[in-house]
């Protein structure tokens, strides 16, 4: 099912002439990376939404899984996309138009947490530390467009915060200390 909305979802960018989507989107090889990160997570917190692909994708590889994803600046193509969702699909997500830097609401906690909203240092160390309560023991957090030289800010906070994990990729993971 992820491939297949993968695929309608580039089409329709093309011939829409969505170049934010095509030139934004997590990769394939990283959301297949992604994609095993979360599996068996329903606990799903993804921090910036962009036209929702990789949240489409997380909801669908899935179908206990619910994910909310935060980002306060609408891409005006992201009902597009989300509309090329089956509505089972749809219905698993929840869209918050807000900054990610406001946190979890009370007495949400996340199994899977993905940052791929701001990528300066400061904007990724307030997301991470906004968020890093809610996790629960062994909780993963995966921060995208680490190492990537246009937004050197991601390393940069991933060394200030101290955080110890592993690359894959265009992701660091970090695994919150517990269970898992």
């Amino acid at each position: 099912m992820v491939a297949l909305f993968l695929l309608r979802a580039r089409r329709y960018a093309r011939r829409s002439r969505d170049q934010f989507s095509l030139a934004s989107s997590i990769r394939p090889a990283e959301l297949t990376v992604l994609l095993h990160l979360a599996r068996g997570r329903e606990a799903v917190v993804e921090l910036g939404t962009g036209t929702a692909w990789s949240t489409i994708a997380l909801a669908l590889d899935d179908r206990a899984r619910r994910v909310v994803t935060y980002d306060p600046c609408v891409r005006p193509e992201r009902e597009a996309y989300l509309a090329r969702a089956w509505p089972n699909v749809r219905e698993r997500i929840e869209l918050r138009d807000e900054p990610d830097s406001r946190g979890p609401r009370s007495g949400e906690s996340v199994e899977f947490l993905f940052i791929d909203s701001s990528h300066d240092c400061e904007s990724v160390m307030t997301a991470f530390r906004a968020w890093r309560d809610s996790l629960v023991p062994g909780a993963v957090v995966a921060f995208h467009d680490y190492d990537h030289p246009s937004y050197p800010g991601v390393r940069e906070a991933i060394d200030d915060l101290g955080l110890s994990g592993r690359q894959h990729g265009g992701l660091f993971v970090w695994h919150a200390p517990g269970d898992g």
